[in-house]
């Protein structure tokens, strides 16, 4: 029986590695970059040591970590970049709770860059660990409310 068990723990611990799920699944709803379109579905990928990137049919975004400055975890995004952010009538009216992660860069000229993501609720902590971890920058909650979301 004990064999049994262990046999179970591995193949339930080798799934999401066979399904190789990088990251998070996530929208880009905006930012300061106009080369990207908005509500834009793909996946956010923390697995490479270098960069950062959000991968989806219509775009590849590639960003050195070292390059990344703030990282912002909400349930609402924050005012600051809003006005950098393109966001669809669809999203200012959604009811249900969201998970929004902004993230502040400096790109290859200096300029400073917000990109807002909203990710998928089942994927948000994964997300923030390793953004935490490849960066060396601290998630700045939005409130209380998003710190437990964030870190429970």
């Amino acid at each position: 029986m004990h064999k049994i068990a262990i046999a179970a723990f591995l193949i339930l611990a080798a799934l999401p590695l066979a399904a190789g799920h990088a990251g998070a699944h996530a929208e880009y709803v905006g930012g300061t970059r106009a080369d990207i379109p908005a509500n834009n579905n793909g996946d956010l990928e923390v697995r490479d040591n270098t960069y950062f990137i959000f991968l989806s049919k219509k775009t590849t975004i590639k960003i050195p970590y070292d390059r990344i400055n703030l990282l912002e975890y909400g349930q609402k995004v924050d005012r600051r970049y809003l006005a950098a952010a393109i966001i669809s009538p669809v999203f200012m009216l959604a009811k249900k709770r969201q998970h929004f992660l902004t993230l502040g860069f400096q790109d290859e000229n200096d300029i400073q860059q917000a990109l807002v993501f909203k990710v998928d609720k089942n994927d948000i902590r994964v997300a923030l660990v390793a953004l935490e971890a490849r960066t060396g920058q601290q998630v700045r909650y939005q409130d209380d409310e998003a710190r437990i979301a964030g870190k429970g």
